[in-house]
């Protein structure tokens, strides 16, 4: 506290100051926070030190990203993960991308939707933002379409921000309306339909295609395709999970893949699509504030560790804490935790009032600066290909893979995390029945997962047999799932309110040049875009404003106020677009009550010349 700029110390130092603030801290005092760069190895230990310290407040960054999924998918299944493998979109006959652009970050899923249009599949494309990428796009092992480019999707389909419960009702009512209800998988391996059917066939089609934004002959072109097809998959990303209705979101469409039979066979299923980052390992080695009841008993059988008397903390639950001061001490491992909350300058309150901040780091963020504690301390760390122990990694597909690492530089000043966190062990914790200096070796810590995580008893082993494992019990080529009654169920959902008519729907996207929260490039070169500081918007509500390309503008909200330039881009006319984390500043403190994920996706705000 009173620094001006950061300053070096010792590693002693820096642990010496750590276990004195969280040996002085009550346990429901602090937070441990886990972005997906993680390995397994180090998720694994993380939560364990935390849990072994009595905390509960273990949280990862799929709060703000695929909490959604994960409680959706629950309840329709019994898993959070994806239901179908890579092989299973192999073999499908329709796919619909929505709220998602894999184009920039999936170039495999991109070669698939290529190669399934060659064979005679649908791709159907669900964004109100129309991205090149979902046009056309250019497969570099392919000749052809590396020099022409490959036209991607069949229908292009641009609802309202927000529309998507709307429109997926709308689909569900016309698949009943032409009788293509899978009415043997329906009857004998679902739950719930009658209410739903009865809803969507009582709701009019004037209410689905004004609330939606789809014209009737998009949606009715929509439903032949999923009429036609024998299967098909349902594949999104933070376009429905970044809604205060984020889990009926995906609720309303799992209704949709359930009434066509499109879960339990192959090439058929739902399918979150998630970051390179090991998010989904990070959850599933038990960084999260509740523990599943198989690994807590697990815990408390081989560790001697029972759950922490008080209810853990979500991300934005301990963000509140932090405000209301009642944070003495947080770890975060990796990660922007300041730019990756809504409302910009309340997050950098509630961050700075934190006695002290432990910042585990590949590189240097905003974060560091804006979202740092009154003391703040950085401990550098390896990346995973520089990990001199080999680690584990999980793929969305339910693979847990086997990373060799590499040789780290600046050796002796960057660390292994999982050092890091072993040493902090040593200095807070007693020793007991958990031997934290063994804790150290990463071979040591995957025979504790096996011990411990359901479906990685094969992690014993990859070590020394180098070879990748599928998790059990997550991919569905049977309708039998994990639900009490083996069945999957359907979910009633509400229609999102209208907007009021002064506003526009405002979503915060990422570009090309960037991942997660950190911009590696200012320009975006598939939306024509030299800078970020831009509200993108459609021609029809540019002549509105009588604005045009560069015009300046402001866009405004309860919440904030930016100074940007117009950008002309295809997009849903009463919606706009603007760069996160950037634009974070507008979004409001509103959360999806379930899956406690904030609207990043829809903030109101009102939009003028400068």
């Amino acid at each position: 506290a009173g620094d001006t700029r950061y300053r070096r110390i010792g590693w002693d130092e820096a642990l010496k100051r750590i276990a004195e603030a969280f040996k002085t801290a009550k346990p429901e005092e602090t937070f441990w926070y886990a972005s997906g760069r993680f390995s397994n190895e180090a998720a694994f230990l993380m939560q364990l030190v935390a849990r072994a310290y009595g905390t509960a407040n273990i949280h990862n960054c799929s709060f703000y990203c695929h909490q959604a999924s994960g409680v959706a998918l629950g309840q329709i299944y019994g898993s959070g993960t994806a239901s179908v493998s890579l092989e299973d979109v192999e073999k499908t006959d329709l796919l619909m991308v929505v709220g998602a652009n894999p184009a920039s970050n999936h170039p495999r899923l991109m070669t698939q939707l290529v190669n399934l249009r060659k064979r005679g599949g649908k791709v159907i494309v669900i964004n109100p933002l129309k991205e090149l990428g979902l046009v056309r796009f250019r497969v570099p092992s392919q000749p052809a379409s590396f020099l022409f480019g490959s036209q991607t999707s069949d229908l292009y389909l641009q609802p309202h921000i927000n529309g998507d419960v709307a429109l997926f009702k709308a689909l569900l009512k016309g698949v009943i309306e032409r009788g293509a209800i899978d009415e043997n998988f329906v009857g004998n391996y679902t739950a719930g339909w009658d209410e739903i059917k009865a809803e969507a066939q009582s709701t009019s089609w004037d209410d689905l295609v004004n609330l939606s934004g789809v014209p009737r002959k998009q949606i009715d072109q929509a439903v032949e395709m999923l009429c036609a097809a024998p299967n098909g998959i349902f594949c999104w990303a933070m376009g429905l999970t970044h809604h205060t209705n984020g889990v009926d979101n995906i609720l309303a469409l799992g209704n949709l893949a359930l009434s066509r039979g499109w879960l339990g066979r192959e090439g058929s299923g739902l399918m979150p699509i998630r970051g390179h980052s090991n998010v989904q390992g990070v959850g599933s080695m038990g960084v999260s504030p509740e523990m599943k009841s198989a690994f807590a008993q697990k815990m408390e059988e081989v560790y001697g560790i029972k759950p922490a008397p008080q209810q853990g903390q979500d991300t934005y639950s301990s963000m509140v804490a932090a405000h209301e001061g009642r944070i003495k001490a947080a770890i975060l491992f990796g990660g922007n935790l300041y730019g990756s909350n809504p409302d910009s300058e309340w997050s950098s309150q509630a961050l700075k009032k934190i006695p002290l901040m432990v910042s585990i780091t590949t590189k240097l963020n905003e974060g560091h600066a804006k979202g740092r504690g009154q003391t703040t301390i950085l401990l550098p760390a390896l990346a995973r290909d520089e990990e001199a122990q080999a680690t584990t990694q999980e793929s969305m597909f339910n693979y847990v893979r086997l990373s060799e690492g590499g040789e780290p530089y600046l050796e002796g000043e960057m660390r292994s995390e999982v050092d890091i966190i072993a040493d902090i062990a040593e200095r807070i914790l007693p020793s007991g029945r958990i031997d934290w200096k063994a804790m150290h070796s990463h071979e040591k810590l995957r025979e504790e997962i096996a011990k411990v995580v359901s479906g990685f008893e094969a992690m014993e082993q990859i070590g020394k047999t180098k070879e990748e494992f599928q998790i059990k019990g997550r991919v569905f080529h049977a309708p039998k799932f994990n639900t009490p009654d083996g069945k999957a169920h359907f979910a009633v959902t509400a229609l999102p309110e209208a907007p009021t008519d002064d506003v526009y729907r405002m979503m915060t996207i990422r570009s090309e040049g960037q991942f997660n929260s950190v911009v590696y490039e200012e320009s975006d070169l598939y939306r024509g875009n030299e800078r970020r500081d831009v509200v993108m918007l459609s021609q029809a509500d540019a002549d509105k404003l009588d604005a045009s390309e560069g015009t300046p503008m402001i866009v405004e909200n309860e919440v904030g106020s930016m100074k940007v330039v117009a950008a002309i881009v295809d997009i849903r006319p009463g919606n706009l677009a603007m760069y996160y984390p950037e634009a974070n500043c507008l979004v409001p403190r509103k959360l999806d009550p379930r899956s406690k994920t904030p609207g990043f996706k829809k903030a109101e705000v009102r939009l003028r010349k400068a």
